[in-house]
């Protein structure tokens, strides 16, 4: 039950930068909330939180 969801910067539109978005899978029976995880962002040259859209 692998489903793929988008992560997207939560900082770069603030700051007025393009955002950055990854790819992942979750198990939707065992993570029922949105996933929240640090990535690089190379427009702000930065680990940044990444939080999953619908």
């Amino acid at each position: 039950m692998q489903e793929q969801v988008i992560l997207e910067c939560t900082e770069a539109r603030k700051e007025g930068k393009p955002v950055s978005r990854y790819l992942t899978k979750r198990n939707k029976k065992t993570v029922t909330e949105r996933i929240e995880k640090k990535k690089y962002n190379p427009h702000l040259k930065r680990h940044t939180l990444h939080r999953e859209i619908k």
